[in-house]
């Protein structure tokens, strides 16, 4: 079997048992290492992914392996996590997930845009950019990517909010 069959036949065999925990699988990879293979299944959710459900779906994962024989006799390494915060924003699921979040978009004219995301829609993605909001339409994005910040927007407005600033100035 090809690499590309097993991934297919992969991901049909293991999302529904991903779906039970309540969450998306996102990717299925399988690499070489030494004499063994890890394959890498990588899950997410729009609350994010606790440790106990990544527990959770490992057990799912590993019982649906066994008794399907897709990894054949040699001997794999099973990996489950969340995606990080350089995966691409190719799925409106994951544009959602990523709201508040700084972001550059990639738009399939060839520009990039960079804003936070304020909405996401069925008409498209809302960005602030430099305090104006602008509307991506889904068929002018080609993916995003999440930037990263060491003090989230959001953050800084719970700190304020905690100081009992409420933006007035006087």
């Amino acid at each position: 079997m090809g690499a590309d069959a097993r991934r297919d036949r992969l991901m049909k065999l293991l999302e529904p048992v991903v779906a039970t925990e309540g969450l998306d699988l996102e990717d299925v990879t399988i690499t070489p290492a030494g004499k063994r293979r890890v394959l890498r299944v990588v899950v997410d959710g729009d609350g994010g992914v606790s440790l106990d459900k990544v527990a959770e779906v490992s057990r799912g994962v590993s019982e649906a392996l066994d008794g399907d024989g897709v990894m054949g006799d040699n001997p794999y390494v099973l990996e489950v996590s969340s995606p990080g915060v350089d995966r691409p924003l190719t799925e409106r699921r994951h544009w959602r997930r990523a709201r508040t979040r700084l972001v550059k978009a990639a738009l399939r004219d060839g520009t990039s845009v960079e804003g936070r995301i304020t909405r996401v829609g069925d008409d498209g993605v809302e960005l602030s950019v430099d305090g104006t909001r602008r509307l991506l339409a889904w068929d002018a994005l080609a993916k995003g990517r999440v930037q990263v910040e060491l003090r989230r927007h959001d953050e800084v407005f719970d700190d304020d909010m905690a100081a009992g600033d409420d933006g007035d100035e006087g």
